[in-house]
């Protein structure tokens, strides 16, 4: 993974007021500024600050931006600020600004942390070794059920679990129509059956709602530690198998084609070799959780994504970003919409 890269047209950020605000906040020696932008993401926008000898992550909304509580970087900070306590994979934010003024939006700022990133291309130990692949993807879900197993209450986290995955369904079906711009038979058969399939609750817990390993920092030196679980903008109060089910959704089969599966979500070479079948079969030993009702799950998890992926299509359809990464994710959408109604009609994951 290259690490950061010169800023991207339109995403600058103000510098000099940037640099008097940390300055004043963080009780810094003078020094000039340094900014760079972490390449890949496609919501939230991460940036490296540097200032001297110190090194800190940025976290601020998409420019363009039109749903608020996507993009809610006091809720972010406020559940990191918690978290970080008690998971260490978590970073820690040190602090979050709510005056627009400053660079055009609020945003927070955490510690800096340095690993590996794996996006599509694995390193070579990990593509040579069955084991080691069946070994990472363990700990990979494995830490996904510790975080699920944690005490949210007792850390001060408030959330209305209850209905969950109603609401959950009613409010992407809105997301979705907000930022429509083609239509997409297979989605709108997904989400009728999705209001008609809602099962009862599975119980609480504190969800990331975006696990995946583009997200997930791992020891170079030792690919089965996790270093740093990132971008937690959507965690939330929730069931634990929604968060299970966008998970699978994002890992593809060999049957998605090799456009879907060198999406760089996950390392290609683990869902050419562990199904989502044993990833839910892992989660279910690790976590003594039932996943018999993981279609529902997973389906809603292609869905979610699909509308993620339409919302970002739309902010570039509408020129509020000139990202180019972004031109051709109405076709993404479209390839989603037909995963999940023939997860649906195969009734399987």
């Amino acid at each position: 993974m290259k690490d950061t890269t010169e800023i991207r047209p339109g995403e600058e950020l103000n510098v000099e007021n940037l640099a008097e605000y940390l300055r004043s906040e963080l009780s810094l020696n003078k020094g000039e500024i340094e900014i760079a932008q972490f390449p890949a993401g496609s919501s939230n926008l991460t940036y490296l600050i540097k200032i001297g000898d110190e090194e800190f992550v940025l976290r601020r909304p998409p420019f363009g931006n039109q749903v608020k509580s996507a993009h809610d970087m006091a809720r972010e900070f406020n559940v990191l600020s918690k978290l970080s306590n008690i998971y260490k994979p978590a970073p820690k934010p040190l602090l979050y600004c709510k005056d627009e003024n400053i660079i055009g939006s609020e945003f927070y700022l955490m510690q800096r942390r340095k690993g590996l990133i794996i996006r599509g291309k694995s390193p070579e130990i990990l593509e040579n070794s069955k084991d080691l692949q069946r070994e990472v993807c363990e700990s990979f879900i494995e830490n996904l059920a510790t975080l699920h197993n944690l005490d949210w209450q007792k850390i001060g986290l408030e959330g209305r679990p209850e209905g969950y995955a109603k609401r959950q369904v009613e409010g992407w079906t809105k997301r979705y129509s907000d930022a429509k711009t083609d239509e997409n038979i297979e989605l709108e058969k997904t989400i009728e059956w999705l209001n008609a399939e809602v099962p009862e609750s599975k119980g609480a817990a504190l969800i990331h709602n975006d696990y995946k390993f583009d997200n997930v920092m791992l020891n170079p030196e030792n690919l089965t530690e996790i270093i740093a679980v990132l971008d937690w903008e959507m965690a939330t109060i929730g069931e634990p198998l929604m968060d299970l089910g966008t998970t699978l959704a994002y890992w593809m089969s060999k049957d998605s084609g090799a456009e879907m599966l060198s999406m760089p979500f996950h390392p290609r070479v683990l869902m050419e070799n562990i199904s989502r079948c044993e990833l839910a079969e892992i989660y279910a030993e690790k976590s003594g959780r039932d996943i018999s009702e993981m279609l529902f799950y997973y389906v809603f998890g292609i869905f979610k994504i699909a509308v993620i992926a339409q919302q970002i299509y739309f902010r570039f359809a509408k020129g509020f970003t000139q990202d180019k990464r972004f031109a051709n994710f109405n076709h993404f959408v479209h390839a989603l919409g037909k995963t999940a109604l023939t997860a649906i009609e195969k009734e399987k994951i």
